[in-house]
């Protein structure tokens, strides 16, 4: 294992507890969400200085966020009042917030800080997001409520509802949204209910949405498309499963079965899996915080699937005890920054 070197990080200066949740990776550098609802955009070569831009949201408590166009520094977040934000961190602060979206309205805010309200229909907590600017589409998950959880899209060019409210995708809460990396009218699913379903945005009727289903048979934490037409699902209990919607994979099945990865790494929990933009492969970040441990394992992609533990590389200290939430990593630069239960974000190189 190689290991890199903590060279700046940033710690929220509160006295009560605060997460960082999430690191929502933008051209231009990381931004955060955290559990004191702030959305915060750092310079990535001076962390140490603080948020560039910090943005109080307004969603109750802060759930999830994802770039909706990480170029332009447009952000998504949302939260337990059902509402979501679109945000462009390159306007001043105070007029940042571009678009809100509740369940059944779309609120526009014009620079002139009017703001056309409308009554709140929904207010079923978010627990998901996914953004595409291609297909100028935000969707939301939802929690199960009234044994209905949902999954609501919009387009952001003109619709002041949702174009499609699917509810019966799945049965149990939305814990996860992506879309396919190369067509944004497929997006994948995640639920509690053990389901990755993939769903064909362009179809309205709930009966013939859905166009391939894995079963992981545990709640699912994470999952996402890793090419074409692979997809991981990685559960709570950290179990860690490939699939393949190819035509010659139609039954559904597990291409490969990681098992528990406690067990084949070694660690207390799996914070996440992102596919190399290279298509080389992916990675896994893996830590165990009672031994202040974290590593990035490479996921290689030959044959088939295989774990590369000979170039895994590591965050040595980590975020002491606590739980790293999230990580990303910049390749051109060489960098690799995480968040965590402590409320840092850090920043780590190669040694020098």
């Amino acid at each position: 294992m190689y290991p890199l070197t903590c060279v700046d990080g940033y710690k929220i200066p509160l006295r009560e507890e605060v997460y960082v949740l999430d690191i929502v990776p933008l051209t231009s550098g990381p931004a955060t969400i955290s559990s004191d609802q702030q959305l915060s955009v750092f310079n990535p070569t001076n962390l140490s200085t603080g948020p560039q831009v910090n943005l109080l949201t307004r969603h109750g408590n802060i759930t999830c966020a994802k770039a909706y166009d990480g170029a332009n520094a447009i952000v998504c977040t949302a939260g337990e009042d059902g509402s979501v934000s679109m945000w462009d961190l390159r306007r001043d602060p105070r007029e940042a917030e571009v678009a809100r979206l509740t369940g059944w309205n779309l609120v526009a805010i014009s620079c002139m800080k009017t703001m056309l309200r409308s009554n709140i229909d929904n207010r079923v907590p978010v627990l998901s997001l996914a953004c595409s600017s291609a297909g100028f589409s935000v969707v939301a998950g939802t929690e199960l409520q009234d044994h209905q959880a949902s999954i609501l899209v919009w387009d952001v060019r003109s619709t002041p509802t949702p174009k499609l409210h699917y509810k019966e995708v799945h049965s149990d809460d939305v814990t996860e949204l992506n879309f396919h990396p190369s067509d944004h009218n497929i997006l994948l699913s995640g639920s509690t209910d053990g389901l990755v379903n993939i769903c064909d945005t362009r179809i309205t009727d709930e009966d013939e949405v859905v166009i391939q289903t894995f079963n992981h048979d545990a709640s699912i934490h994470h999952a996402a498309f890793l090419n074409d037409t692979e997809v991981f699902a990685l559960s709570h209990d950290e179990k860690l499963a490939l699939y393949d919607m190819a035509e010659n994979h139609e039954n559904g099945a597990a291409t490969t079965d990681f098992g528990d990865m406690r067990n084949v790494l070694g660690c207390q929990y799996v914070a996440n899996v992102f596919a190399k933009s290279n298509g080389t492969g992916a990675v896994i970040g893996a830590g165990a915080h009672e031994k202040e441990a974290f590593e990035l394992v490479y996921l290689t992609k030959g044959q088939g699937w295989t774990l590369d533990r000979d170039s895994s590389v590591g965050l040595p200290g980590a975020h002491s005890s606590e739980i790293v939430r999230s990580f990303c990593f910049y390749d051109e630069a060489h960098m690799v920054f995480s968040a965590g239960e402590d409320g840092y974000i850090k920043a780590w190189r190669p040694n020098a």
